[in-house]
């Protein structure tokens, strides 16, 4: 219940704007989000690479209803690799772009084109692109982009979300040789007909899913703070000897530091998704709906407590 209630919030315009305007609001937003701009990520993303943890990106805009707003994320991100070459951050760092806030929903050629031009500054960073998964509607315009993208920029990588419920078959299509693909849970809310509604069956789904892309010839990007999730990803990659360099977990910034460190510590690649930019609040509403009990460690940061 409290994860449909997070998730329907997350989608509410009206409750972004009473949120974002709050005065107290920027405590809730702070342990999750990187800084409302490039240069509090970058200062966030510098601390971390020094500790030995690898980052992506991702700016945080508002809903793009016009061409114009597709351009303004655009050049945000062009910009922002720039900053990460110059900074000697790339070899470390990647950036996550949705496809919906480069124009997808109102054009996709116009998105295909937005993201062809974000890949290209990110080889010249000498780093990649990840395309972030959305809901479901756009999931087949997301994967045909990605095969576009593709032909020109081989690493741009895919994110599947374990929920839906053909998300096995996809793991299938993209466990290929050089095929970079971020498994996650997912985040939005979503019809029984297209996606699994309990916790069970969505963990269930997640570590069939796992065992496709271990098995298979691309590169596991393994997204999950679940420990038991964790354990079974490390179990896989020595069932199917996997080195500590043909997969990587990634985690939210602020949540399970403590094991992020764990497991850098044991040789694995971690990598730390930061997102930042003022338009916070529908990133935060899903954050909450994976993990309902950050509520409560929220709740506490909102009182300082």
């Amino acid at each position: 219940m409290l994860r449909h209630l997070l998730l329907t919030a997350a989608g509410s315009d009206r409750l972004g704007r009473l949120a974002t305007s709050a005065p107290l609001s920027g405590n809730v937003a702070r342990g999750l989000v990187a800084g409302a701009d490039a240069d509090a990520a970058l200062h966030t993303g510098r601390a971390l690479a020094d500790d030995g943890l690898a980052l992506t990106f991702e700016h945080l805009s508002a809903e793009t209803r016009s061409v114009e707003q597709a351009v303004a994320v655009r050049d945000e991100y062009r910009n922002l690799l720039g900053r990460l070459k110059s900074a000697g951050l790339a070899p470390v760092a990647e950036v996550s772009v949705k496809l919906s806030a480069l124009g997808q929903r109102l054009d996709e050629r116009l998105a295909y084109e937005h993201a062809l031009a974000v890949c290209a500054a990110a080889a010249e960073a000498g780093t990649t692109v990840t395309l972030d998964a959305e809901d479901h509607t756009l999931t087949d315009s997301t994967l045909e982009i990605l095969t576009e993208l593709r032909k020109d920029h081989p690493g741009t990588g895919a994110v599947l979300q374990a929920y839906l419920r053909r998300t096995e078959g996809d793991c299938r299509e993209l466990a290929t040789a050089g095929s970079r693909v971020r498994l996650c849970k997912g985040a939005y809310a979503e019809p029984e007909s297209v996606a699994f509604q309990s916790a069970l069956d969505i963990d269930k789904s997640f570590v069939r899913c796992l065992t496709i892309l271990m098995s298979g010839d691309g590169y596991p990007m393994v997204a999950t703070h679940d420990p038991r999730l964790i354990a079974i990803a490390e179990d896989r990659a020595r069932w199917f000897d996997r080195t500590a360099d043909e997969y990587e977990f990634q985690m939210l910034h602020g949540l399970r530091v403590a094991e992020q460190a764990r497991l850098a510590a044991g040789g694995n690649v971690v990598r730390v998704y930061l997102p930042y930019g003022e338009q916070w609040y529908g990133y935060l509403m899903r954050r909450l709906a994976e993990r309902p009990r950050t509520v409560t460690v929220l709740g506490r940061s909102l009182l300082g407590r």
